[in-house]
Formats: structure tokens, sequence, C-alpha cells
């Protein structure tokens, strides 16, 4: 009994000394930068860095040789320069994005023809159907966007039954575009200000198609991408589109659409032109 004990702890030592040889021979040394910038990081989590997690994008910025194309949206430009302070870089410069849902037809303008019966799923309900409306490229008001949102930065409007961004919260990871199956939502540029001008819609159907299973849905008419003196508006299948580098916020093409399906956000009113030209004509 004595002789098998002593036996089987000789063979349980040996196998210990033998795998911590392996261990110590095979062993990886994580480079200490990678833990200080996980410090540094908001520890979301939430891959909007287009990583799994945080820890894999401080791995990956202490590899990378330069910052470039390496951006926490959820920490901004603060963190960046933190992290390229540890790595004795300098981060790029980074402009804040934020969620604008290009969709706009609310129940009043976009009517229902029918009634899903169904789970509360915008993924499952767009692989099902178009939607409850005429226009199968709108918003199916199911809120995936809304759950996957770990900010608490999105909400469907009872009333419209169409999602809103809460600019304080929103901080442009990406989840919420992912998650709708209709691709209504996407990252621009926040602006000075917060203000931005976008066309919010996305139906691909012909003018007179189009504006029967929507009020406000963009015809393609063209008339915004003439007026538009930076070559930032392009058609294409029957859709404007509003290029964010090179939109001056200038909003002449807003005031033109004959549909209304341009957007402008956080802009102070316009000036009444017609009531100006009165008050002139009363000084007279």
């Amino acid at each position: 009994m004595i002789t098998a004990v002593i036996t089987l702890s000789l063979i349980g030592a040996g196998s210990a000394a033998i795998l911590y040889l392996i261990g110590q021979r095979f062993k990886v040394v994580e480079d200490p930068r990678i833990e200080e910038i996980q410090k540094a990081l908001p520890t979301a989590n939430c891959g909007g860095c287009g990583f799994p997690g945080c820890a894999s994008f401080a791995s990956a910025c202490v590899k990378a040789e330069t910052l470039e194309g390496l951006n926490c949206p959820v920490g901004g430009q603060n963190t960046m320069d933190i992290v390229a302070e540890i790595l004795g870089q300098t981060a790029p410069v980074t402009v804040k994005k934020i969620a604008v849902i290009r969709c706009n037809g609310t129940c009043e303008k976009r009517s229902r023809i029918n009634l899903y019966d169904g789970v509360s799923n915008c993924t499952i309900a767009a692989a099902l159907y178009g939607g409850d409306t005429g226009c199968s490229f709108g918003c199916l008001g199911l809120g995936d966007c809304m759950d996957s949102c770990i900010f608490d930065a999105i909400h469907i409007n009872p009333g419209t039954l169409l999602p809103e961004v809460v600019e304080e919260k929103c901080t442009a990871c990406g989840a919420c575009v992912k998650a709708c199956p209709k691709d209504i939502i996407e990252l621009r540029k926040q602006g000075p200000k917060s203000r931005r001008i976008y066309v919010s819609c996305m139906n691909e159907e012909k003018g007179g198609v189009v504006r029967k299973s929507c009020k406000v849905a963009c015809i393609g008419c063209n008339k915004c991408q003439q007026v538009c003196e930076f070559d930032a508006i392009t058609i294409e299948n029957n859709l404007a589109y509003i290029i964010d580098d090179k939109c001056r916020l200038c909003r002449q093409c807003v005031p033109v659409c004959p549909t209304h399906s341009i957007l402008e956000l956080n802009f102070p009113p316009r000036k009444d032109i017609s009531s100006r030209e009165d008050k002139v004509r009363v000084n007279v």
C-alpha cells in the first residue's frame, strides 16, 4: 500500500515538473502596455471599434505600427490620445459620429395596410414579409435597434412607431446599425452644434409608386442635386443621398424637396423672407 502511494506521488510530482517545464518553454509574455491601454478604455465591450472586446482592441493597438484606422467610438478622441501617449504615438483626429434614422414614415405619412401578428422582432419579421405598410424599405418598428443598444440611446416612439436617437447617449458604436435588417440606420458626422442634413428615406421604387406608399418618401426628382453647389448629392436607384464628407450644411437642398424627405436637425429656424419683405414695404 505504501509502495503504491509513493509510486503515485512520484508520478504526480514528475508530471507536475514536466508540465511546469513545458509551460515555461511555451509561455507567452504579454506586453504590459496592453493592460495599461485596457485600463484607459471605457470597458464597454460594445464592438464599435471593430474588435470583439476592449482587450482585443488594446492588443491590436500595441501590435499596430500606427493608430491610423483604430478608434474607440465610446471613449472618443480623449481616450485615443491617452492610448497614443502610452504607445508613444500620435492619435489621428477622429470626427464624432451619431446614429441617424433614414426613415420618416410615421403612421400618418405611411398608412398601415395589414397587421403583423407574430414575434416582436425586426429580423424575423423582415424574413417573413416586407412590412405592414406599402413601403417594403421602411422601418418595421419592432425594436431590434433598441434591444441592441447597451447605452440606452435609442427608443421606439409609441406614437410614430419609429426609432429616436438620444444624442447625449449615442456613442456611435454601430450596434443598432448591425441590428437593423432594413439598413435604415446610418452613422453620420455629428456636425457642428449637432447639425446634420440627410435624406430620411431608403425607398428605391419609382416616384409614382413610392408616393402611394409614403407621403414623405424620396422620389428621385433630382431637384436637390441641381441646387447643391458642393457636388454632395447623388441620385442612384431613384433615391437621393447626401455625402457626409462633402456636405457643407448650406441647407439649399432642404426647401426644394417636394416631399420633405430631407431632414435638417438642430438648425435655427429659417427666416421668413415674405414677412421681411412686408416689413420693408411698410417702412417704405
